[in-house]
């Protein structure tokens, strides 16, 4: 058996591939947009592509299952009580899908979404089961959150039966030394403390897993799992993600390559209504950036603020910090449903200054200034629920970042505005946000609530 997983980091996710080497089949799980990856890999081990599924209908990203199938004549799988639309062979649980000396295994693992399944994978020389795929029905010292279909009420009815998931799917069957590996990972907002490792294996869950050890407590269990305070805010992208899922996403086709701007073209495509998305640090934006740009620093977080503050059907217009980074930025965007960029500034922020066009600065405020100033400046702290939770600036406004386009008149007018973050990444790109949208009189505190903390400055709960 031939077992590989792939990593990407700016979603949190993994995906996986299971060969046999008698029959030379593969099977992809979870495959993400950009499926080069995969048949790469597949090759190299001299491997096809035979077989192809979801876990479930994801709320984060843009399967790449319907782009397989474009690529190659494979057999897209698909758990037979789902509502997906596209094209598929349904299976139900229990089901054994076997091609050599592999057999993959359908377990129904509802909580995280009604029709999640994991995979069991069996090497056809023992009985005992080898690995399982769980997708978010166990992750790394966290279990995946059951509140992203409804409101409070479905996701307790969801927590509900995530526990008989665990109890009588997963820990009542399974042996604990069985090694699990997740669809969502570190990074990943389908949970609110997952862990760095990207496998782990059910005994050490049992041990050290702080929802799971509750699990023999069904209502607290439920109680744990439902507790919104503790779980990240969910992005508004993640409303597209899965209507798009499981209609089956629309293939990429040929891509086109997104032109160089020079300077006056880039102005031009500003001025027909274009979104200038300016990829480079914190720091460096503040320096100078085009006026109106919003800054997204180009990183393991750009997909979730990208998704956050650009809207859906913008035109969008890249500030790279090198040209080199123009089509890891394109991937990042297209993962999460956006078109190829309309362009990018050729000669970046030099050509741009090198021809006096308009600048705008934001020099950022220390913690130190911010403190000696509380009483004339207005704080909007933009960090997760959490982490507000966790301790605060006395007197701040609370709006988590993922909320913020939507509540921008709650952000009131008159004096400054200072944005707060845990370490100034998110509050860069809310205080651009605020900026974009008329707010003059807006900075962003460098170092955020770490260099809060660090400094000794008073917290409150």
């Amino acid at each position: 058996m031939i077992f590989r997983q792939f990593h990407l980091e700016s979603l949190g996710h993994a995906s996986y591939m299971v060969g046999d080497t008698k029959t030379g089949k593969a099977l992809i799980l979870d495959a993400r947009r950009d499926v080069d990856i995969y048949f790469d890999a597949a090759r190299e081990a001299g491997l096809r592509i035979a077989y192809a599924i979801d876990s479930h209908g994801h709320n984060d990203y843009l399967s790449g299952i319907t782009e397989l199938k474009e690529r190659t004549d494979l057999e897209v799988l698909a758990f037979a009580d789902g509502d997906y639309r596209y094209e598929h062979t349904d299976v139900k649980d229990g089901d054994r899908i076997s091609f050599g000396d592999v057999a993959v295994e359908i377990v129904h693992t509802p909580g995280h979404t009604p029709e999640h399944i994991s995979l069991l994978i069996y090497d056809n020389s023992s009985d005992e089961p080898a690995l399982f795929l769980s997708g978010g029905a166990i992750l790394v010292g966290d279990l995946a959150r059951p509140d992203l279909l409804g409101g409070r009420e479905q996701a307790r009815e969801a927590a509900k039966e995530y526990c008989h998931t665990i109890q009588d799917r997963i820990l009542f069957r399974l042996p604990e030394h069985l090694q699990v590996f997740p669809t969502h990972v570190a990074g990943s907002l389908c949970g609110g403390n997952i862990g760095s490792r990207l496998s782990t294996t059910l005994g050490y869950e049992l041990k050290t897993n702080p929802i799971l050890a509750r699990v023999a407590s069904s209502e607290e269990f439920v109680e744990e799992c439902i507790r919104l305070d503790n779980l990240p805010a969910v992005p508004p992208y993640w409303k597209r993600m899965r209507g798009q899922n499981m209609e089956g996403v629309a293939s990429l086709g040929v891509l086109r390559e997104p032109p160089a701007l020079r300077p006056e073209a880039f102005a031009e495509a500003i001025e027909a209504g274009g979104l200038v998305v300016d990829t480079r640090s914190a720091e460096a934006f503040s320096g100078a950036h085009i006026p109106g740009s919003l800054n997204v620093g180009l990183g393991s977080s750009f997909t979730t603020w990208a998704g956050t503050f650009v809207p859906a059907d913008a035109r969008v217009l890249l500030v790279l910090d090198r040209p080199g980074d123009l089509w890891e930025t394109t991937w990042q965007l297209l993962r999460i449903g956006y078109d190829v960029p309309s362009g990018w500034l050729a000669g970046g922020m030099f050509a741009w200054n090198t021809e006096s066009r308009p600048l705008e600065t934001a020099r950022p405020i220390t913690v130190q200034e911010l403190h000696e100033q509380r009483d004339r400046v207005h704080v909007l702290d933009v960090r997760q629920p959490a982490e507000w939770a966790s301790g605060h600036i006395p007197d701040a406004q609370f709006i988590t970042g993922a909320e913020l386009s939507d509540r921008l008149a709650e952000v009131p007018e008159g004096r400054p505005i200072a944005v707060i973050c845990g370490s100034g990444f998110r509050s860069s790109a809310a205080a651009s946000l605020l900026r974009h949208h008329g707010r003059a009189r807006v900075v962003n505190v460098l170092g955020g609530m770490s260099a809060w903390n660090n400094a000794g400055f008073e917290t409150t709960e």
